[in-house]
């Protein structure tokens, strides 16, 4: 069982990471490619659904399954991949997200021109596509963390059979 569900989390981190990739190969372009007008023609495209509907599911499933992933591998020395992952996970997306991602999301795409100079959300753009690539790196090692965890929960059973000491493998 505790394989099993560190295997849903790894899948779910990797796919968290694949989506965020994704994000910033074909849609981040698009987005950033001449504000302020590309801002305001990225709110219209996404009017029907967009990035905000999809991450933070995503994240709150990523998180969820980290968490179940971790007590379920307390036991064994597997559980500290998980800790850092989470960790990772808390720090380096979730509130990096929100406290850096979420004011500039508010001025590009909510105030925008009625409230901000085109400089201002020149810069704003910037910042945040300069930020998002450390939410990229953060995510694939979130990714490879619990990816690790999982491969260490993997060989913990045959290396404490080996060694005849349970929850022994590193």
């Amino acid at each position: 069982m505790p394989a099993v569900v560190a295997a849903a989390f790894t899948w779910i981190a990797m796919l968290s990471f694949g989506g965020i990739l994704v994000e910033t190969i074909v849609i981040y372009p698009n987005v950033f490619h001449d504000p302020p007008a590309s801002l305001a023609s990225a709110v219209d495209f996404f009017t029907v659904t967009g990035p905000a509907d999809l991450f933070p599911p995503l994240g709150a499933a990523t998180g969820i399954a980290a968490l179940a992933a971790l007590a379920l591998a307390w036991r064994t020395r597997a559980r500290w991949w998980f800790a850092a992952a989470l960790l990772c996970l808390v720090v380096g997306e979730f509130l990096f997200s929100m406290l850096f991602f979420w004011p500039r999301n508010d001025i590009m795409f909510e105030e925008g021109l009625a409230v901000h100079t085109a400089e201002v959300l020149r810069r704003t753009a910037v910042e945040f596509e300069t930020g998002h690539w450390v939410r990229l790196a953060m995510s694939a090692v979130t990714a490879t963390l619990g990816f690790v965890g999982l491969l260490r929960l993997w060989r913990a059973p045959a290396a404490s059979a080996a060694s005849g000491h349970p929850g022994t493998a590193s």
